[in-house]
């Protein structure tokens, strides 16, 4: 059964604490199953489609605060960037699940901004290796004592960080939309997560983590996916809150992507799987979709409407949600 999540309103002008925590324990009761936020230091909003406010809620703070709000829910990083020192990561995250158990997902992808690592001193490093090099500590910190790593830009002798986490080590998700994230994330993580991405390109990406999956004679990540999301009673309702234009700008920027016949994403239909919008209908159709192509957890990205956040977490909760459940039961 494909799961589903919401990217909590921590960033950008509608950044509010109190939207988050209530908004969280309002997704645990219309029964979603997991919540999420991403993270920068010295944020940039995508200029083609978010307006220019570079407010930030430090990730982990909020997953901390939303954990200690609610029972159930998953709570999972997409994507955390890699600019903390590993060893301070193993221990926030280990941590945060001796507050509220074994809740804890680690996605972590490479960034997309240049200037946040130049400012810590990691300008110039190889940004998915850093990423392997994060897991690779996180893995062994969370399980032995006295872990030694001499490899830049990481050096320390006999290292012990406890707690470890509460229910064994905590899930690690690679996050990017190349080639090479479907790849790395088949070959050792638990998790392939992309954040947006065309459904031509997922299709691509999921092929790749099964063969190379296989290859490796292990079972096949976990697949998850945040398009950005409009749900409205009209599809036209839905459709005016999104900045298309800017959202086709950003997917012809995006190197790698399996692009349309006509070779440029040109129309709201090119954007199946970037952007889930319309009806209650329609984003059951969408959803349903996006599970035929290999998505096991569906996380809604209202960011260019969090105004109505709440209100379209009603629509997805009370109409959208019992349908997927349905659809997930086998026929008697």
């Amino acid at each position: 059964m494909m799961r589903t999540g919401l990217l909590l309103p921590h960033f950008g002008e509608h950044a509010d604490a109190q939207k988050i925590v209530e908004g969280a324990r309002l997704a645990e009761r219309l029964g979603f199953d997991s919540v999420w936020v991403r993270d920068h230091l010295l944020f940039e909003p995508h200029g083609e489609f978010e307006k220019p406010d570079p407010t930030f809620y430090e990730a982990f703070t909020v997953l901390t605060a939303v954990g200690a709000a609610t029972e159930r829910l998953i709570l999972g990083t997409g994507a955390l960037i890699p600019f903390r020192h590993p060893l301070v990561t193993a221990q926030i995250a280990a941590t945060m699940t001796r507050f509220f158990g074994p809740r804890l997902v680690l996605g972590m992808g490479s960034g997309n901004f240049d200037h946040e690592f130049e400012a810590l001193g990691l300008g110039g490093v190889p940004r998915p290796q850093l990423v392997q090099d994060n897991f690779a500590i996180l893995r062994d910190i969370w399980q032995r004592e006295g872990v030694s790593w001499h490899k830049e830009p990481f050096d320390f002798d006999g290292a012990t960080v406890k707690p470890w986490p509460t229910g064994g080590p905590i899930p690690l998700w690679y996050c990017g939309t190349t080639p090479k994230s479907a790849r790395i994330a088949a070959a050792g993580c638990d998790g392939w997560l992309p954040g947006r991405i065309s459904l031509d390109t997922l299709r691509a990406r999921v092929d790749t983590l099964t063969t190379v999956s296989a290859a490796h004679d292990r079972p096949r990540p976990t697949v998850g996916i945040i398009p950005t999301t409009s749900v409205a009673r009209t599809r036209e309702e839905a459709l005016s809150r999104i900045n298309v234009d800017g959202l086709l700008a950003w997917a012809n920027n995006s190197r790698f992507w399996v692009k349309p016949e006509s070779g440029r994403f040109e129309t709201v239909q090119d954007l199946a799987g970037v952007l889930v919008h319309g009806t209650p209908d329609d984003i059951v159709e969408q959803a349903l979709e996006l599970r035929a192509a290999g998505v096991d957890d569906l996380v809604f990205d209202f960011r260019l409407s969090f105004p109505l956040w709440e209100e379209q977490m009603h629509l997805l909760g009370e109409e959208v949600l019992p349908r997927l459940r349905e659809a997930a039961v086998p026929a008697a």
